[in-house]
């Protein structure tokens, strides 16, 4: 006879399926209404296993993947010029296909397509680089001259710091601990204002020392969940100590997260780097070359640049997410080497509750 909190593999499907399908229908839901003859605005969100973009007869067919089963397997099909057409899709994780056909009728409807990985590694397609000269040649000299770089990393944070504010006021509790970061936060944005920085690294020391207070702040945070009988979580997720993870040691990598908030997060700052990522290329700026942050190959260093005023709105919309769910075991999946990764209904409802 099993123990009540034992774990039958044949009811996890089960209870993986209820909630794949819970996440399903919330995401059906919440679409927003548009006004006749309005564009949409809203991105399409794809995930699972067997996703299919495909030209049929002129038409873009794509065909969403499988997360769970049963499962219907959605079907969208879009003609050129259609107000139903997303402005861009991504897709999270997951598989599939598609044909080269897709990315010039993408380039050609001005849609973006953008996937985003767990560790929130981004690639886009389906928008042409119209590199603007000028924009490049500002990102070049900006970069070069360190007074010019200090003056556009310290605008930066200082908007980041205004941003956290409004976030810690909104959306966590009164505490010593949410008053200091806010104390933190003003401070530091004074400082910014009066005192010359030699350095990058400076102001980084100054950004880390208020993201530590601002994430302490949030130790208050506890996740609401459900069903916990069948299916038991670790000790650790109950409640919420830290924004590094404990299971890289010395060095951080906040992409390997041990807390389910983490991993949200980690989802909804890679759903706004591809976002930025686009824009950054539609204005004619070069994504790749950082100005705060170093180039590096294969990393949109200028998108990372753009997202740190934006980091802490994602916070808001996170938070705003968690404080009016609960949530299951089975929304999340713990990796080999403790890593915690969303399901894919779940990841594709945190995307829409960012963009």
């Amino acid at each position: 006879m099993l123990h009540e909190t034992e774990i039958r593999p044949e009811r996890i499907a089960d209870d993986w399926a209820i909630r794949s399908a819970f996440w399903q229908s919330e995401i059906a839901n919440s679409k927003p209404k548009r006004r006749k003859r309005e564009r949409n605005s809203t991105p399409l969100i794809l995930c699972g296993q067997g996703v299919s973009l495909r030209i049929e007869n002129g038409a873009l067919v794509i065909r969403d993947g499988f997360t769970h089963y049963p499962q219907e397997q959605a079907i969208h099909r879009y003609f050129r010029g259609d107000l139903e057409l997303p402005p861009r899709i991504v897709l999270l994780d997951g598989s599939g296909t598609l044909s080269f056909d897709v990315l010039s009728w993408l380039a050609e409807q001005g849609v973006t397509l953008a996937r985003v990985k767990w560790t929130g590694e981004v690639a886009v397609a389906g928008l042409g680089f119209a590199a603007d000269p000028d924009k490049i040649a500002w990102q070049h000299s900006t970069r070069a001259d360190n007074g010019k770089r200090l003056a556009f990393a310290s605008d930066l944070i200082a908007r980041k710091l205004e941003a956290s504010i409004v976030t810690l006021e909104t959306h966590i509790a009164p505490s010593p601990a949410r008053e200091a970061a806010i104390a933190k936060a003003h401070d530091s944005i004074e400082r910014l204002a009066r005192e010359p920085f030699a350095e990058i690294s400076q102001l980084l020391q100054l950004e880390g020392v208020c993201a530590y207070t601002y994430f302490t702040a949030w130790r208050a945070i506890e996740l609401r969940w459900t069903g916990l009988t069948r299916n038991p979580i670790p000790d650790a997720w109950r409640e919420y100590t830290n924004r590094s993870s404990i299971l890289t040691g010395i060095k951080h990598k906040k992409w390997k997260a041990s807390h389910p908030l983490n991993a949200m997060l980690n989802y909804g700052y890679a759903v706004k780097a591809a976002q930025l990522q686009v824009r950054a290329l539609s204005d004619g700026y070069d994504p790749a070359i950082g100005i705060m942050h170093h180039t590096r190959k294969d990393f949109p260093a200028f998108a990372y640049d753009l997202i740190e005023p934006e980091r802490p709105m994602v916070d808001a919309a996170i938070l705003e997410f968690v404080s009016k769910r609960s949530f299951a075991a089975v929304d999340f999946i713990i990796r080999k080497d403790g890593v915690c990764r969303l399901s894919p209904q779940l990841a594709r409802a945190v995307a829409l509750a960012v963009v």
